[in-house]
């Protein structure tokens, strides 16, 4: 559904128009829960999250000021009962990872300092193993330290403009930008490695 189509949902839920109800919440709840699965890296939590999420939006749904601005508007309350559950699951890591254990190695040559990443030609067309690929992300990105993958979830799965996530995330915009620079890397670090490994394991590991 395009953005324009969301707005649209939203003045006709603000107009009282019960019709809309059932179409926002079939569109909306995949959405919340497919951000919310990836951010808590488990289907009970994110389960939980949806309907909660869902369920705070409806409360407070004449509290929305700027149709246009629905879809980021429910990615804040979404991630908010994200950092909760996470913080109180019984699925939470143990340790929280720094973001310098998901980097790309680093040599100096001749002073400068060079990132070694494979090369994504590499990436198989063959669609058994675009899937494969698709897992090693899904991974790399239920690893990534939560600022980071809230950063990269919002940016690049759901779309939302950089001033869009920095509001949501209550940061600046250069914050957003370096955070998901960062993040970027950490997942094409974990494709790199993925990439290096020898065909074999690759394929007997998925």
């Amino acid at each position: 559904m395009e953005r324009k189509e969301e707005t649209e949902l939203a003045r006709r839920l603000l107009s009282g128009d019960a019709e809309a109800f059932d179409r926002f919440v079939e569109h909306f709840r995949t959405k919340v829960f497919h951000y919310s699965w990836l951010m808590c890296g488990h289907r009970e939590d994110a389960e939980e999250v949806a309907q909660e999420t869902l369920l705070q939006v409806f409360q407070s749904f004449d509290q929305l000021r700027d149709p246009q601005r629905v879809r980021p508007w429910i990615f804040r309350i979404a991630k908010n009962a994200c950092l909760m559950k996470r913080r109180k699951s019984v699925f939470a890591p143990s340790r929280e990872l720094s973001l310098e254990e998901f980097m790309p190695a680093k040599h100096g040559e001749d002073g400068q300092v060079r990132l070694e990443i494979a090369d994504w030609s590499r990436v198989p067309d063959d669609q058994a193993l675009q899937s494969e690929m698709k897992a090693v992300l899904g991974r790399a990105i239920a690893d990534l330290p939560d600022q980071y993958r809230c950063v990269i979830l919002l940016r690049d799965l759901e779309e939302l403009s950089t001033p869009e996530t920095a509001q949501i995330l209550e940061v600046s915009e250069a914050a957003v930008k370096t955070r998901l620079h960062r993040a970027r890397l950490a997942l094409r670090k974990a494709v790199d490695e993925h990439l290096r490994a020898p065909a074999d394991s690759r394929v007997g590991g998925a």
